[in-house]
Order: C-alpha cells, then sequence, then structure tokens
C-alpha cells in the first residue's frame, strides 16, 4: 500500500518550531491532489496506515534526526497493530477522531502512551466530551488558528494553562501571529512564518552580509587563489571557521590528515565549490556567522535552504544524471532562493551583489531552464500545492513523478541530519 501512495501522493511536510524557533519537528501528510478540504484536519485520515508504512519505507525516523515526524492516525488505524511497528521516541500519533472517544479508543491510547508513545489532540475545541477524555493522555494540543480570533485563542490557551502538557499553534503565517501565541504559552508553532520576511527595495545589508557576499563573489570568479587568501585574512574569524572546518574529523575522508594551519592549503583543500557553499550558508546563518551558527536545528530557515539546494541537487541528477557542472549550479540555485527570506531584500537586487551562472539568474529570476522549473516545483512542495506540483512535473524531462519528490525528500533530509559529507 505504501507503495502505491508513494507513486500516487505526495509527502508533504509542515515544520513545527519550539519556543526558541528552533526545528523541533515535522507535519507530515500525503495528498493525492485532490481537491479534500485542507483546512479540516481529518481530510487526510484515510492515508494514516499508507502514511506510517511509508514513514518506515523511507526510513525517515533516521531521515529526521532528533525532530519528530507528527502522524495522524484516526480511530480505526489507533487498533491496527502495525502503528506499534513505529518507534516511540521519533513519532507523535495525532488524534483524528470524530466525537466523543469510546471506551476501546481509550483503551488503546492508554496502552500506547504505557508504551512510550505520545499523543497529540488534533483540532482543540474547547473542554467537552470530545477532549475532556483524552486530554490526561495526550502530550501535545493542537488548536489551529484559521479557526479562533484572538479572543477565542485566549479562551482556549486559558482552559489548558494549568494542565501537564504543550500547547502547538497550528497554521502560524506570521511573526505577529507567533509571538502572540508565545505569549499565551504556546510551546510549539507549526507553519512556514520562519521564511516569511518583509521584503525592502534598497535595505543596506549589515557588514558581515556584504563581507559575505565579497567573498562569495570572488570565489565564484576564475581569480587567482592568492587574491582569495588575502580577503579572507581581511577576516580573522572567518579564517579561524574555516581551518577548523577543513581540520574536523571525517570532512577529508582521511584521519591521518596533518592538521592544516595555512590559509591557502585550507582554502585548496576543501575546493572553491565546497567554499562557495559554506559561505552561501553563512548568507543564511542567524547570529554571529560562527561554524556552530550553521546548525540547522538553530535555524530552520538555513534548513529549509539546505533541504532545497540538496533535493534541486538530487533532481537535476534524474533529468541529466551526467550533467555535473549543472549539478553544482542546482545547490547554489536552491541556496540563493532563500536569500529574499534571510536579507530582506528583492533578488534582483541580492543578484546585483552576487556573481552567478547565467543559468541561476535566469531561475531565480524567471524561472527559466530547468533550473527554474525544478525550482518552481520545490516551491510548490513546500507549500503543499498539489496541483501545482503536478503541472510543473509535466514538464520536467526524464523520469520525474510524485514519487521521485517522496524519495528526494527524504534522501535530502538524510543528507542534512548526517555529518554533511558529499556523495
Amino acid at each position: 500500500m505504501s507503495d502505491q501512495f508513494l507513486q500516487n501522493a505526495f509527502l508533504f511536510r509542515q515544520p513545527i518550531l519550539n519556543r526558541r524557533q528552533e526545528l523541533a519537528g515535522y507535519q507530515l501528510s500525503f495528498h493525492s491532489g485532490e481537491e479534500v478540504g485542507d483546512d479540516d484536519p481529518t481530510a487526510r485520515r484515510g492515508a494514516g496506515a499508507p502514511l506510517c508504512a511509508a514513514y518506515s519505507e523511507l526510513g525517515m525516523r533516521s531521515a529526521l534526526g532528533n525532530t519528530s515526524a507528527y502522524l495522524g492516525v484516526d480511530a480505526n488505524f489507533l487498533q491496527q497493530e502495525a502503528i506499534e511497528l513505529l518507534p516511540p521516541q521519533g513519532v507523535v500519533l495525532e488524534l483524528l477522531l470524530d466525537g466523543a472517544p469510546t471506551k476501546p479508543t481509550l483503551t488503546r491510547c492508554r496502552a500506547l502512551v504505557d508504551r512510550g508513545y505520545s499523543l497529540a489532540l488534533s483540532n482543540y475545541q474547547g473542554i467537552d466530551d470530545h477532549s475532556r477524555p483524552l486530554l490526561p493522555l495526550v502530550s501535545v494540543v493542537k488548536i489551529d488558528l484559521r479557526h479562533a480570533d484572538q479572543a477565542r485563542l485566549e479562551e482556549l490557551a486559558g482552559s489548558l494553562r494549568q494542565l501537564p502538557l504543550k500547547l502547538l499553534a497550528q497554521a502560524v503565517d506570521s511573526h505577529a501571529q507567533m509571538e502572540c501565541c508565545r505569549n499565551l504559552g504556546f510551546a510549539l508553532f507549526q507553519g512556514r512564518y520562519f521564511a516569511q520576511a518583509e521584503i525592502v527595495s534598497g535595505r543596506r545589508l549589515s557588514a558581515a552580509h556584504a563581507t559575505l557576499i565579497r567573498l562569495c563573489n570572488l570565489v565564484g570568479r576564475d581569480v587567482d587563489t592568492a587574491v582569495i587568501e588575502d580577503a579572507f585574512k581581511h577576516e580573522p574569524a572567518l579564517t579561524l571557521n574555516l581551518l577548523r572546518i577543513v581540520n574536523s574529523v571525517g570532512r577529508l575522508g582521511n584521519r591521518s590528515t596533518q592538521p592544516v594551519t595555512s590559509l591557502r592549503h585550507a582554502i585548496t583543500l576543501l575546493g572553491r565549490r565546497q567554499l562557495q557553499r559554506w559561505l552561501s550558508l553563512l548568507l543564511l546563518a542567524p547570529g554571529n556567522h560562527s561554524n556552530d551558527s550553521l546548525d540547522p536545528s538553530r535555524s530552520p530557515l538555513l534548513q529549509v535552504a539546505a533541504l532545497r539546494g540538496r533535493m534541486m541537487e538530487l533532481l537535476v541528477a534524474v533529468g541529466k544524471p551526467r550533467d555535473h557542472k549543472l549539478s553544482d549550479l542546482a545547490f547554489i540555485t536552491g541556496i540563493l532562493s532563500m536569500m529574499p527570506a534571510a536579507l530582506g531584500l528583492p533578488i534582483e537586487e541580492i543578484l546585483e551583489q552576487i556573481a552567478v551562472e547565467r543559468e541561476v539568474g535566469k531561475a531565480l529570476r524567471q524561472h527559466e531552464g530547468l533550473l527554474g522549473t525544478i525550482l518552481a516545483l520545490l516551491e510548490c512542495f513546500d507549500n503543499d500545492d498539489a496541483a501545482c506540483c503536478d503541472g510543473l512535473l509535466s514538464r520536467l524531462p526524464g523520469n520525474f513523478d510524485r514519487q521521485t519528490l517522496n524519495t528526494g525528500l527524504s534522501a535530502a533530509l538524510s543528507w542534512l541530519n548526517s555529518s554533511g559529507d558529499e556523495d
């Protein structure tokens, strides 16, 4: 059943962040592309069993690292033994129930909690016959912001304030909504609000961003290594982090390598391709642009950018498996596509400051060429737009289908949560 769903449905995911705005998990859901009323959390309940099977088949436990997968389960699938094949520490079972829970449902929920599973109550509407029996059993309660104005939101949150559980705000579309919910005691926030930024034409870049852009331009051009070395010498913090990366165990695939202390040697060993990737990711990283700030768990925006870059790389390999240059350009295209959200500048103004290949510029400006089509596809994929994904898949050369996207997502997540070494 999971094979059929992987081929015929999209595996969408929505990030879930904690109060520190770090990635805490993903809400996973299947979408067949048919109109099924996406605002209704129970609309996709029929995909519960294949979703759980696909979770195992795609290796999502290792792919998601230390974060959790939120999986919707209805009353029927809740009773199946197959649910116990899921790892208790890797999933949160979101209960999609109609009306008050039955005695068998409550008995099963207690058994799963005793086995170490975490349960979440979806679409909370207040303490009633539906929620009252479940509140002692669940560890997370989800409140959909689309169905609650400010007054209602305060009422719902207040009714749970004294209980030992976490409130999750669903459908958070802006930073203002997130701050409002955080002030009300919410601990988790579901949505892509972190990737939304106010784009202001003519905004001045910070000194740190200007430095990174200057270095990106030097690395991306055919300049002598000595010129790049001299530019790094004016940035001691970046130089130190570059040496740390090159000397880190496993980066070069040789544990016996002598420590690298020469900047020129470090640049040569890392290679311009990897150096440009590292600098591009630093443009998206929070904080002081240290090597530690490249931990995707600290920046969901960085995770989206790296994930998109890797998925573009994988998808280009499907369409043009022997075009290694285009594969390299695909990764950079994915990273740069998130720059407007990170810098608050229109992509046109960013590209005026960063030297990119012609194919990359066309993809970012007009979604033209193979890179542009794949970028548009991944933007639709991130926005859970099945119809748009289908239309763009049909335009791509080669063997592209829904399963290509699903397996690409799993492979990219695995890469992101591994050491980061290249294949």
